[in-house]
């Protein structure tokens, strides 16, 4: 099992947390992480999708680089809970060493997000 916790932008799995980066709209619930491909720049070839609406795909992926004035890698690096949410479009932000530990372990696990 995988926990997010928006409140404190957070990522908890195999007994150990980790800072994310959030968004508003960060849907909360139960989900099925399925890891899926993607071409899009700036995922790095694969992502874990949490959810699909008509409007939009939501995953767990390596923090996305492509906007510089994000500073989304500094972000995600603060102690400061304020500086890692509301900055994604929904998507949960990881470093590329914690989504491969999440890949390696996780990628078909259930995900609650609270």
């Amino acid at each position: 099992m995988v926990v997010v916790d928006l409140a404190l932008a957070t990522i908890c799995f195999l007994g150990q947390c980790y800072p994310v980066l959030v968004g508003q709209g960060t849907p909360r619930g139960e989900f099925q992480l399925i890891q899926r491909l993607t071409q899009d720049q700036g995922y790095g070839g694969d992502v874990l999708q949490f959810l699909e609406t008509d409007a939009a795909v939501f995953a767990i992926h390596r923090v996305w680089l492509l906007n510089p004035k994000q500073r989304r890698a500094e972000r995600l690096a603060s102690n400061d809970v304020k500086q890692r949410t509301f900055i994604t479009n929904g998507c949960i932000n990881v470093t590329p060493e914690v989504y491969k530990k999440l890949v390696d372990c996780c990628s078909n696990s259930t995900l609650i997000v609270k």
